[in-house]
């Protein structure tokens, strides 16, 4: 088709750029034409209707024929659809909706896709073609459309049937694609026929679409053919798949269309509904079979079996893991590269797509008309077609719609793959687990904080490698292009500005580096701070006694002072980073153009060419700076894998684990790989017997005497480590089946290691393990279902095991006793009240039903104790092993244990009983003993074959158990030790639920108004939707009057700028192409008069470049400066608050609470906060500057601004609520997941004995199921917010696009601002996303600034004092005289009181004892004198000196007290003794002296400076409250307090302090609370206390000659 070039009039470029939104001003510019509307066009001849040559050859009859179909179609469907739409409520369950099962399912919803975009290009085509001529070919545009509108439909349609399963309602479809394939192929053969080519569009067009409709076609005709739905006698049913049956799989990800797969659709009434109730776990539902671990953890054993086939060889190291991960994991993530590559070229249309409007716009461009009519109407070539700004803007907003698709959806393969690939690994980690050596641990090769960094860091690190790994091939292919695009556009100028980028990336990367090592030594110091922290919360009540608050406080605050000195640095490298980030864009853009106009002396720096060059840099700088983060995680990744494979590789339970026995039945041996592990009839007795559980001994089973053995070790050597000495040497012993065995030894004569050899947890040098196998299977009533039971229960049967060390599970009472198995009410009483469990019990707040905290956590040792021996009683096993059950326990507990516990529970059940025990009064119920020494056998047998073989032996155990005996007459102290442990415990428990109340009080002040419904659940769900305010205005006006200015007014300025400089560069590009044009109009022949002049320009460029980068510099340093003060001022304010908060907060706040606001609240403000707010401010602004600038250059824009406002902020809304919900989730279900990790090392002996391993891998693909779900709707909201701010971006380009084409093309809009306001349209989209995503961020992130600043309203204690320094005498008390008058004391104004009307005077040097029973007031007396407790009534007088009108500080740093908690913090023993550094060495030694620790002291290394461990840790307890004696006697106070303190110690120290006590104190006042009433039968005088009330007030003497209570005490005692 012949073309030529042409200077058209005015009126012709009109119509050379009209479409049918500007079609009524082409009218109006050229009234000479009178344009006729028909569908054939009216061009005054009857051309367009000749049919002389058949109808077939009239171009416009064979376009009435392809709209046939399309009509039919529509007139087919409609009825369906609205019929089928009606009946949409009859659709119960969501998953109908989902099941996609027609074949070739994606094929034809891409080709539909394929398809309307290929119309729209007909459509497009059409008019831009009909713009040439003066009437309206109707016939050239309206089948297209007709065809576009039977596209939407027939998807609409056809999923509709695939939902609802009808599929015989597709022969519609059918008949369509077939007619529609004729009718297109009919015009293409007549285009042929008429000689048009491949030069013209329609023709390309027309071929296209026949292919289309041709594949379509097929794709229905494949539908008919496997699913026979017609044309066969049966068709062929299929059934859903699993997943979709289940109710509770609610992440339909995988079963949508690939629409709603591209947009999340499907997630739009989750996220909608999530605005209505709060998200939980029941409302995220389980996850597709598809994408549970254990099926991905298959993916992950079936690629490593294919690569050990492959290979033939068994591949070791990292590399393994490596090459396993890829053929697990490897496709999806090509898939992701793919789309993330195909995302990538399609961004770079924006660019390209601006320079092609611009300099369409521009007057410089010349423009094509087409010369040769064919069949009646012009036909125009590609090249032509995209000369259109129209059309270029209508492909911008298509190409951009489906990068931004393709980009989400790489972005969601990558994290769907990551997080699979993370569940698989954390199962293969668990696995390992369960097999690991327990010499790994108990050696210190591994520990329990190793295996849970390679869970909750390594896992996670391989994870956000797999998400980031595309980069790893987009992002070359990326700056290729787009150096290669610039290259085109600027020629050697565009190279140096790359070279710029390419330059400063490197110093990014050590940036980075940096910013990672200051992180890391600020991680130190933070840690540090806690520990500090943690020492002081936990040792509160002592530093106030003490007054030491505030040497504590100094010591945290100095930790505090080198932890901001690393934020600063920190901080610096953050800001730089920021700084960077936004500078290196300019730079480049002024180093390119400034070089560009000084290169080339008539250089083309037209707006299309600026403006195309500003948006290639802005994506080019995206590549290089995720360059550092994706080599960062690469070399993260590379790290973590090679510690996996050192994990993976490390030594397991060796094969002797399995061949513990020999007498086994051989036809089980096939069955042990194929089955999984599953414990069947271990239990003793039948489920029947428990249920009627009466203890009674059961049925003895006859059997021979070669039988009675049922555990038989005959000369073995066991070690922990393969190559170290054997720990157990030449062992030959035997248990007795049924009998109570006792192992009894000195301590490490290795006792416990005989139980975990047996158990086959330690390495067999030599020898052999036998157990009966025959008994346990005579005994289990076995059944033909026993042969799937996996041959190592055959081998060794489960043995109920309680360490040494008690395990603890983190959930209930109950569920730690029961530990998996049926309940069963009679027996589980019964077991209570053998551990004396129930007043234990009785103390927590929820019963047995309380959650025990990690480890036991806020149980005493005894406690967890009981806990553990009680779940070794309920397993119904054959055997039970106790490895010294009574260490804890006090000697009343120990002996109602052996009572009611193993001699009357177990030995009844004729259950086999191995029991250490360092208890030898004991051994005369044992049926059977060893005795252990240094690794060996000493001695095996009865009691009475021990006497007659060893009588030696035998005395000494005489002599022992004759001293442990001795030890029942102390029962008070042991009713004590268990009274403390109960104390302590109710006091852990103490007022939670009023705790709590109170706190959600302290919330509601915060958040809600104040209204009568305020506990309604619509007024808390407004709540969630509402931003924090008041935490955001908290958080910045801590900032202070400075920074606060500074940093919104440099924000302010730097856009302003930002958008100057681009304004100019419009100015600029605008005023050099006018000069150009107008040379040309001149046809000038000099040079140097034609020439535009850049310098001015290129100056004030410069200038506005440098003021940008400047004012880039400040603004990011005064974000994370104004960071650093806020940090630094709540700290200062929150550390201050606690420590001066009164004792009733402390025992009424549970610790972690306070620690939390330390700990994770500090952190999130120190680091997380300024980060956050630098990107929302900068995101916020650059979005008002894209919209203002948008806004200025075509004003109609503000108009279509309204609805997309409106989108915009439902959408954020919405999302806000949703994330923050699941960004909980995700957080709260890790826990319990990292939780069960660190309870399996530790409690991997116990579970390997119960054999329970099945049973926690069970539950750790449970846990780590619904972490992975939380984490995947995460991942998907997150997607689903960003697919809807992108296409809101888009929609801003396109009506921008259109808005500025119409305003140049009619009002004289320059082309310059025309590319500026483009340019920044198509940078909104990003801005957009990020602003609602941080906005989300924020709003979670201000919570911990909420939680602080409730924290800082509570009240403190009244430190000052009515008499000042002067009116105190300097040495008061200096003769100890207390006179009690009417004393009330109560914890809090709103509890009872706990001292009514006490009335008491004690002479100087008295000693007093004041007793009573438990609660009776004791311990709130003694706190009475340091004012910890609220005196509402009476006084206390000392000395003359009414107490409460002293200042605290002195009052409590007069006194003394010993508290029965031994206090130690961590340092060493002279800081200790004397933190306030006012003691010589002399008096030290002489208070150690004192209590008797001056020769432990002494052996340590350093003396006085040897270390103290946190919380005295490397000290006995005993050893500790002797500390706490001497940190009493260094400070001479003339009045000293002893409550309790003598509870940790043996009976002789105690005589001895005593004695101490009272010639050390003999002059002073002592008043001793006491635990055993013959502690103060020496006491002057003794005061009785009950129920808070004064009972008795005399001597010893006077109150036992009459029939008192301290009388009755006194005798109850004896």
């Amino acid at each position: 088709m012949l073309l030529y070039i042409y200077n058209p009039a005015p009126s012709e470029q009109l119509h050379l750029s009209c479409l049918p939104s500007c079609a009524s001003h082409c009218l109006s510019e050229n009234p000479s034409s009178t344009m006729s509307l028909s569908f054939c066009g009216n061009d005054n001849d009857t051309a367009a209707y000749n049919v002389d040559k058949g109808v077939l050859n009239n171009g416009c009859f064979v376009d009435a024929l392809n709209v046939v179909p399309h009509v039919w179609l529509l007139f087919i469907t409609f009825p369906i659809l609205f019929i089928g739409w009606g009946s949409q409520s009859s659709k119960v369950h969501i998953h109908h909706s989902t099941w996609l099962h027609f074949p070739g399912h994606n094929l034809r919803w891409i080709l539909t896709f394929i398809l309307m975009f290929i119309l729209v290009c007909e459509i497009a085509e059409g008019i831009v073609s009909d713009g040439f001529t003066d009437s309206r070919h109707l016939h050239l545009y309206m089948p297209a459309g007709m065809g576009f509108l039977a596209a939407v439909t027939s998807i609409v349609y056809y999923h509709n049937i695939e939902t609802s399963n009808f599929p015989k309602l597709l022969l519609a479809l059918l008949v369509y694609w077939t007619l529609a394939f004729v009718t297109k192929t009919v015009k293409f053969a007549k285009f042929c026929e008429h000689g048009i080519g491949l030069s013209q569009l329609r023709f390309c067009i027309a071929a296209l679409l026949a292919i289309l409709y041709g594949m379509l076609l097929a794709v229905e005709v494949n539908v008919i053919r496997v699913r026979r739905y017609i044309f066969y006698k049966h068709s062929r049913e299929v059934k859903p798949p699993e997943d979709l049956q289940d109710l509770g799989v609610r992440f339909l990800q995988p079963f949508v269309n690939l629409l709603s797969k591209g947009t999340y659709w499907w997630m739009n009434t989750f996220i909608t509904t999530a605005h209505k109730r709060p998200i939980d776990l029941k409302a995220i539902g389980k996850l597709p079979f598809a994408m549970r671990a254990a099926t991905n953890y298959m993916h992950l054993k079936d690629a490593y079996e294919a690569l050990k086939k492959k290979s033939g060889v068994s591949p070791q190291g990292s590399k393994l893991i490596w090459r396993v991960l890829r053929q697990a994991f490897g496709h999806p993530i090509v898939l992701s590269s793919t789309f993330r590559i195909l995302a990538d070229l399609l961004g770079f249309a924006g660019p390209l797509c601006i320079s092609g409007i611009v300099h369409h716009l521009s007057d410089e461009n010349k423009t094509f008309r087409p010369q040769v009519k064919l069949l009646g109407v012009y036909f125009i070539s590609s090249q032509e077609f995209l000369a259109n700004a129209y059309v270029i803007a209508v492909l911008l907003f298509l190409a951009l719609l489906l990068q931004r698709t393709f980009l989400q959806a790489s972005y969601y393969v990558a994290i769907e793959t990551g997080i699979n690939l993370r569940g698989a690994i954390q199962t293969k980690i668990y696995n390992k687990i369960l097999r690991l050596s327990t010499s790994n641990m108990s050696m210190g090769e591994m520990t329990v904080g190793q295996i849970c960094n390679l869970v909750a860091i390594d896992t996670n690190q391989l994870m956000w490698f797999f998400f980031l790994s595309p980069n790893l091939w987009a992002m070359p292919v990326q700056i290729i292009v787009g150096v290669i695009l610039l290259y085109y556009l600027l020629g050697i100028s565009a190279l140096i500005g790359a070279t710029v980028i390419a330059v400063l990336a490197p110093v990014q990367y050590f940036v980075a580096t940096k910013f990672s090592q200051a992180q890391r030594s600020t991680l130190d110091y933070s840690s540090e701070r806690l520990r500090k922290t943690n020492e002081l919360l936990r040792g509160i009540k002592l530093l106030k006694l003490y007054a030491w608050e505030q040497i504590f406080h100094k010591s945290v605050q100095e930790t505090r002072h080198k932890e901001l000195t690393s934020l600063k640095s920190f901080a610096l490298y953050t800001s730089i980073s920021i700084f960077m980030n936004a500078a290196i864009p300019i730079a480049a853009v002024l180093t390119t153009f400034v070089v560009h106009t000084r290169l080339y002396e008539n250089a083309d720096l037209s707006p299309a060419v600026a403006f195309a060059s500003l948006s290639l840099f802005h994506i080019l700088v995206t590549p290089l700076f995720l360059l550092s983060s994706v080599v960062r995680s690469t070399v993260k990744a590379l790290v973590s894998v090679q510690k996996l494979s050192e994990f993976f590789s490390s030594e397991e339970i060796g094969e002797d684990h399995s061949k513990v026995v020999l007498q086994l039945n051989s036809e089980n041996n096939s069955k042990y790989q194929t089955v999984p592990l599953k414990v069947i009839n271990r239990k003793r007795p039948s489920k029947e017997e428990w249920h009627s559980y009466e203890p009674q001994s059961r049925q003895q089973i006859n059997i021979t005497e070669g039988d009675d053995v049922f555990i038989k070790v005959t000369n073995g050597f066991f070690t922990w480590t393969s190559d170290g000495a054997p720990t157990l040497s030449n062992i030959e012993i035997k248990i007795p089946h049924g009998q109570l065995t006792m192992i009894v030894g000195q301590v490490g004569c290795g006792k416990s290691s005989l139980l975990l050899a047996v158990l086959g947890e330690m390495q067999k040098n030599s020898g052999n393990v036998y157990w009966n196998s025959e008994r346990m299977e005579g005994e289990s009533s076995s059944t033909e279902e026993d042969t799937a039971v996996d041959v190592e229960v055959r081998r060794r049967s489960a043995v109920a095991y309680a360490a040494q060390k008690p395990w603890i599970l983190n959930t209930t009472v109950e569920e730690n006793i029961t530990f998996g198995n049926p309940f069963n009410k009679q027996r589980y009483k019964a077991i209570i009240d053998a551990c004396s469990l129930q007043p234990d019990i009785d103390l927590l707040p929820q019963g047995d039903q309380t959650q025990i905290g990690e480890r036991g956590i806020n149980l005493s040792g005894g406690q967890r104790q009981r806990i553990s021996v009680a779940r070794s009683l309920y397993q119904q096993t054959n055997v039970v092993f106790l490895d010294d059950p009574f260490s804890a326990l006090d000697i009343h507990l120990s002996d109602h244990l052996m009572q009611d516990g193993i001699l009357k529970l177990l030995q009844e059940e004729k259950r086999t009983v191995v029991l250490v025990t360092h208890k030898l009064q004991y051994l005369p119920h044992a049926d059977w003993i060893i005795a252990m020494k240094d690794g060996t056998i000493q001695r095996e047998g009865t009691l009475k074959d021990i006497q007659n073989s060893d009588p030696e032996l035998f005395e000494l155990w005489k002599t022992l158990m004759n001293r442990q005996d001795q030890e029942l007459e102390k029962e008070t102290v042991a009713g004590s030790k268990t009274a403390l442990e109960r104390k302590n415990l109710r006091r852990a428990m103490y007022s939670r639920e009023a705790l709590l109340k109170t706190l959600q009080e302290a919330e509601d002040e915060e958040d809600i108004t104040e209204s009568d419904d305020e506990d309604n659940l619509s007024s808390v769900l407004r709540q969630r939707a509402k931003m924090p305010w008041r935490a955001c205005g908290k958080y910045l006006s801590s900032a202070g009057c400075l920074l606060l200015p500074l940093l919104i007014f440099s924000q302010l300025f730097k856009h302003t700028v930002m958008v100057a400089i681009d304004y100019w560069l419009a100015k600029w590009t605008s005023d050099a192409i006018q000069v150009k044009i107008e040379a040309e109009k001149r046809n000038c022949s000099l040079i140097q008069d034609c020439r535009f002049n850049h310098s001015s320009y290129t100056i004030v460029f410069s200038i506005l470049c440098c003021l940008g980068i400047v004012l880039c510099l400040v603004s990011s340093i005064a974000v994370e400066w104004t960071g650093l003060k806020v940090t630094k001022e709540l700290h200062k304010s929150l550390l201050n608050k606690v420590i001066l908060a009164p004792m009733r907060f402390f025992e009424t706040t549970p610790l972690g609470n306070i620690l939390n606001r330390f700990s994770a609240d500090t952190n999130i403000i120190d680091q997380h906060i300024p980060a956050t707010l630098e990107c929302l401010s900068r995101s916020a602004l650059l979005c008002v500057s894209a919209l203002a600038v948008i806004s200025y250059v075509t004003p109609v824009f503000l108009i279509t601004l309204i609805p997309l406002a409106v989108a915009y902020y439902f959408i954020q809304k919405y999302f806000r609520v949703a994330s923050r919900d699941l960004q909980q989730l995700d957080d709260s279900t890790q826990l319990p997941l990292l939780s069960h990790f660190s309870e399996t090392v530790e409690g991997l002996t116990t579970i390997r004995a119960l054999r329970e391993e099945n049973r926690f891998r069970q539950q750790l693909l449970e846990l780590t199921d619904t972490n992975n779900i939380a984490s995947l709707f995460l991942t998907a909201a997150n997607r689903w917010l960003e697919v809807r701010m992108e296409y809101i971006g888009a929609c801003v380009v396109l009506i921008a696009a259109v808005a500025s084409i119409t305003n140049s093309l009619y009002y004289g809009l320059t082309s310059g601002l025309v590319g500026l306001g483009l340019t920044y349209a198509l940078m909104i989209s990003n801005y957009l996303n990020w602003m609602v995503r941080n906005l989300a961020d924020m709003e979670v992130q201000l919570g911990a600034v909420q939680r602080i600043n409730n924290l800082l309203k509570i009240e403190t204690e009244n430190y000052d004092g009515l008499l000042s320094p002067s009116q105190i005498p300097p040495n008061w008390p200096d003769e100890g005289e207390i006179k009690i008058q009417n004393l009330s004391v109560r914890y809090d104004s709103s509890l009872k009181p706990v001292l009514k009307n006490v009335n008491a005077h004690i002479s100087p040097g008295q000693k007093v004892g004041i007793c009573g029973r438990t609660g009776s007031g004791k311990s709130s007396f003694s706190l009475a004198f340091f004012r910890m407790v609220d005196t509402f009534e009476g006084r206390i007088i000392i000395d003359g000196i009414d107490i409460s009108k002293l200042p605290l500080n002195t009052l409590r740093s007069r006194l003394s007290i010993i508290l029965q908690d031994p206090v130690l913090f961590s340092g060493s023993i002279r800081f200790n003794l004397d933190p306030e550094k006012k003691c010589t060495d002399s008096v030290l030694w002489e208070s150690l002296e004192i209590a008797q620790l001056k020769h432990v002291v002494k052996a340590l290394p350093g003396g006085l400076d040897a270390i103290v461990t946190e919380g005295g840790e490397n000290f006995s307890l005993g050893q500790r409250q002797l500390f706490c004696l001497a940190r009493a006697f260094v400070r001479k106070s003339s009045v000293l307090i002893m409550d309790e303190a003598t509870a940790s110690i043996d009976m002789e120290t105690e005589n001895i302090l005593q004695k101490v006590v009272m010639t050390a104190f003999a002059d002073r006042t002592v008043v001793t609370i006491a635990h055993r009433v013959s502690l103060i039968l020496d006491a002057d005088q003794i005061i009785v206390l009950s129920e808070g009330k004064l009972a008795e007030n005399d001597t010893v003497s006077n109150l036992l000659s009459k029939n008192s209570t301290f009388a009755f005490l006194v005798k109850y005692n004896k």
